[in-house]
């Protein structure tokens, strides 16, 4: 195999995709080993408590809960059943998206109405061998060992990490080789199944299969898996899971002579930037997003309403360096970037920087409850629509999110890619520039 990846690594980006929506926290303080052990035999026997409560549940409704406050008290009279001993919060999961909506739940439910239809495409694809009742707080990302526990929908329980693997689903490498081809026998056209694939040249190299590692690798390549632009989406998927890049930018450099609805540029933009090769990886995404267009120029004032009521525009940040957040609290990427928002508006807030939140949510009380536990200082737009109808996502053609747009002293636009690690020094320049022009 032309790439080598260690094993850890190929499996951290395959499952990302499948099972997590924002990264693992360390507990709330650090304990002894002792204790944590003793708390996670605490969990344990929780678990074991919650799945006899849901087995009753089952008999009687036919269905799983709709949450796990539904258990208690008619099948689980202990409320405290229902928090972990190290959750120090008193009943707050990791994951903020998974959290119970009717009491203090210190353990993710993956099968509240919101997530169901999601969930039970995943379902169909893993089986019911993945996580329905999750507690992550025993998870310390200094220890390699798995410290996560799962109840899974076949209510087995099992350990992992936050990210849950093949092996943790299925018991064994071996185990899950056969799962996955058997379901693939089964439904050898079905697009849901493809992320499968990637999957099996990770599990064939780690028992030493190498022979059927490189038969997938080379039949994703095969111009009869790609005959059209959805072909060319579907083996990129395949090859960046397991990080060919020199693979990629073969077949992708053959299908950029093919008609295109812009994908096909996109992906090779993403190729070019992960092969190091940062100047053309910057003219294809130009070629691609024609915002780029807008980087220096004035952006559109607006006019809106903020969650308060109050009136807003753009105008009212004139002579400020503002940073325009569009989120949501259902999307996973947007509360992974939370942290490095607010460490960044405390940091430069006293120095000409804002932020203005253009929440897409339709659920206010959500949006309300999450900006309250997260002491999110800064004003938001709500218009209680996402970015189908809402009418600044419209104006600023947001097809996805978070969309970060940073905006100079003046009102013009520096980038409207200002996330992650950039964000900080994009931040020093604008206010750097606005302290040399004073």
């Amino acid at each position: 195999m032309k790439a080598i990846l260690t094993m850890a690594m190929i499996l951290s980006l395959l499952m990302a995709s499948v099972n997590a929506d924002t990264p693992a926290e360390k507990p709330s303080e650090d304990l002894t080993e002792a204790q944590s052990q003793k708390n996670m035999e605490i969990c344990k026997q929780h678990f074991l408590e919650i799945r006899k409560a849901i087995q009753a549940y089952k008999k009687e409704h036919g269905d799983f809960p709709k949450s796990l406050s539904e258990l208690h008290p008619k099948y689980l009279p202990d409320a405290n059943l229902l928090l972990c001993p190290t959750d120090k919060e008193g009943g707050k999961p990791i994951s903020y998206w998974n959290a119970d909506p009717k009491m203090p739940v210190s353990y993710g439910y993956e099968f509240l109405p919101k997530n169901r239809e999601k969930k039970n495409e995943t379902r169909f694809v893993y089986s019911d061998n993945i996580p329905l009742v999750r507690c992550l707080h025993h998870i310390n990302p200094d220890k390699v060992s798995k410290e996560g526990l799962n109840l899974s929908f076949s209510l087995k329980i099992y350990k992992s990490d936050y990210n849950w693997s093949p092996e943790d689903i299925y018991g064994s490498p071996e185990a899950a080789i056969a799962a996955f081809e058997n379901a693939l026998s089964q439904h050898p056209d079905d697009r849901r199944f493809f992320d499968l694939y990637p999957m099996l040249v990770v599990l064939y190299t780690k028992v030493g299969n190498e022979k059927s590692a490189d038969a997938l690798i080379e039949g994703f390549k095969s111009p009869s898996m790609i005959p059209d632009n959805k072909g060319y989406r579907s083996v990129f998927g395949k090859l960046r899971r397991v990080g060919l890049y020199e693979e990629l930018l073969e077949i992708f450099k053959t299908a950029e002579q093919q008609p295109d609805d812009g994908v096909i540029l996109f992906r090779l933009a993403h190729i070019y930037e992960k092969l190091g090769n940062t100047e053309l990886a910057e003219v294809y995404y130009r070629k691609t997003d024609p915002k780029y267009e807008l980087w220096g120029k004035p952006v559109t004032d607006f006019a809106a309403t903020d969650l308060d009521g109050k009136s807003i525009s753009l105008k009212d940040y004139r002579g400020k360096v503002v940073l325009l957040d569009f989120w949501g609290v259902w999307c996973g990427p947007c509360i992974a970037e939370m942290p490095n928002l607010k460490r960044v508006y405390a940091t430069y807030k006293d120095q000409g920087f804002d932020i203005i939140g253009v929440s897409l949510d339709d659920e206010e009380s959500a949006l309300r409850d999450y900006i309250k536990e997260n002491d999110l200082q800064w004003r938001q737009i709500y218009s209680g629509k996402r970015w189908e109808e809402d009418p600044l996502a419209q104006q600023f053609k947001i097809t996805s999110v978070p969309s970060q747009w940073l905006i100079d002293r003046d009102g013009k636009l520096i980038t409207h890619k200002a996330r992650g690690e950039k964000l900080e020094g994009l931040v020093v320049e604008a206010l750097k520039d606005k302290a040399e022009n004073e």
